[in-house]
């Protein structure tokens, strides 16, 4: 028999809209979070620019909306992206309420900035590393709460469903399998940025939840449109060090290895561009040479006032933001689709949700508007309350197959498997694609799914490297399905 437990939810996922998910459920009964590591490692403790609200009398919700849409070419819901602008307010409150602390001038007016793509500067930081400061504040108060319980280093195996309804979920902890019986099963697992080789994204974003929806029928939308943030530090090793958005949107400039400022000729938005043409400049102008960002014009003191964590962060690798010019790659930030849900956080089964980066609700369509990623966790995640009275009163046990686990020792073969993911998807479905390339990627990750499928039973290690390679091969069907470029999907 394997170990089984029930509870009212099971979130799985630790970022802010897990979190928040969390803390919205926890009137309504026992809530369990599963993390994969530790609770800070998510994206939402890395993000630095901030969020974006409209707050401030001269700016509007139709002016987010719009800028939101063409952002996202158009191909967005717009009933998602109301919800999303509409809950901005909201989130702040909340946030605020919560013990975020959101730079305010002297007169107690709200600091914002403006990032890319925004026609108003409607970017509300925390210093720079507004993220952190989020996830540290959601987790002091998911601490304090008797109803919810988290469970660390804990691994999502498979959901267990039974004719199109949700009853629970397997994980994996403490080197066995436990059946997590529940009334309704959260997904907030984040991104997929750890299939390519350069990535900002944490260690634990593998596509997992990505991965067990797919794997029982759940729908998912627009997998192909992959955000690639384009001012991410050159490093060696992923993940990379993120320069926000906000230094752009703050003045800082690109240039390249000739000291040309470039964008300029590109787009009229210049360096506060789409994220996706700002990416691709890049990328073209690296044929050439190194790109840097340049923000060295800016006074020193301003810099360390509105850049602190970021300054101390390039002065451990040994760069002065204040002074020099910093290289800079493009790198996988962000998927703008993922498991379908409508605007309630509803997938296409039964008392399974999704919310966050793992959720494709349409807000984001083919491109992602800078900072709309941290409200989106807020406001989308609140409104599963609305959903409660259709949810069952209590958990119901179901039968489940039962699992074979194997060693650590096998890990030697699935991860020699990731690295070749993380080239192959960075070379063959990266910032540019070609039909070719999307072919050779696909026969290449079906070669690593049969020498995958040589492993008998499963641990860590192999269930992460089987959801990267269900995940890769996901986005390489969708990529190849849309004929033409839109927005991130840039195909020649």
């Amino acid at each position: 028999m394997q170990a089984a437990k029930s509870v009212d939810f099971v979130v799985v996922g630790s970022g802010i809209a897990g979190l928040n998910t969390a803390l919205t459920l926890a009137p309504f009964g026992k809530v369990l979070i599963i993390t994969k590591n530790k609770p800070h490692i998510s994206s939402t403790a890395l993000a630095q620019g901030g969020i974006a609200a409209v707050i401030k009398k001269d700016d509007s919700l139709t002016s987010h909306k719009n800028d939101t849409l063409a952002a996202g070419y158009q191909h967005n819901k717009k009933t998602a992206v109301n919800v999303l602008v509409k809950g901005g307010k909201n989130a702040v409150e909340k946030l605020e309420q919560l013990g975020v602390l959101f730079d305010r001038e002297e007169n107690g007016d709200y600091v914002s900035s403006f990032e890319a793509a925004h026609s108003y500067p409607r970017i509300l930081h925390a210093t720079d590393f507004t993220g952190r400061e989020i996830e540290n504040a959601l987790l002091k108060t998911i601490n304090k709460q008797p109803a919810i319980e988290m469970w660390e280093d804990t691994m999502a195996v498979d959901l267990i469903v039974k004719d199109n309804q949700c009853f629970g979920l397997q994980v994996l902890k403490n080197n066995s399998i436990i059946n997590l019986y529940s009334r309704a099963v959260i997904l907030a697992t984040g991104g997929i940025g750890q299939l390519y080789q350069w990535t900002t994204n944490p260690v634990v974003s593998t596509g997992d939840g990505i991965a067990i929806a797919y794997s029982v029928g759940a729908k998912l939308t627009d997998l192909e449109f992959i955000q690639f943030h384009p001012t991410a530090l050159k490093e060696n090793e992923s993940p990379l060090l993120l320069l926000s958005e906000a230094l752009r949107g703050e003045g800082a400039l690109l240039i390249n290895s000739n000291h040309e400022r470039f964008m300029k000729k590109i787009h009229p938005m210049a360096e506060l561009a789409p994220r996706d043409v700002v990416a691709r400049a890049i990328f073209s102008q690296q044929k050439n040479g190194e790109v840097f960002l340049d923000i060295s014009h800016k006074k020193r003191t301003f810099l360390q006032k509105r850049f602190p964590n970021l300054l101390r962060e390039l002065q451990k690798r040994g760069y002065d933001l204040t002074s020099q010019p910093i290289p800079v790659t493009p790198a996988v930030h962000f998927l703008c689709g993922g498991i379908t849900t409508d605007t309630y956080g509803r997938t296409s089964l039964k008392n399974l949700f999704a919310y966050g980066e793992v959720a494709a609700t349409g807000v984001h369509g083919a491109n992602r508007l800078a900072s709309n990623s941290l409200l989106e966790g807020m406001a989308f995640s609140k409104r599963i309350k609305y959903c409660i009275d259709e949810l069952p009163k209590n958990p119901r046990v179901i039968n489940v197959n039962k699992k074979t686990l194997v060693p650590s020792p096998y890990h030697l073969v699935p991860e020699k498997i990731k690295t070749r993911i993380r080239s192959i998807m960075w070379h063959y479905v990266g910032i540019v694609r070609n039909v070719k390339g999307l072919k050779t990627a696909e026969k290449e990750l079906k070669e690593l799914q049969s020498e995958l499928g040589k492993q008998n039973g499963i641990n860590a290690s192999i269930l992460e490297t089987h959801n990267m390679l269900t995940v890769g091969l996901l986005v390489i069907k969708a990529a190849q399905k849309r004929k033409k470029s839109l927005g991130t999907h840039y195909i020649i």
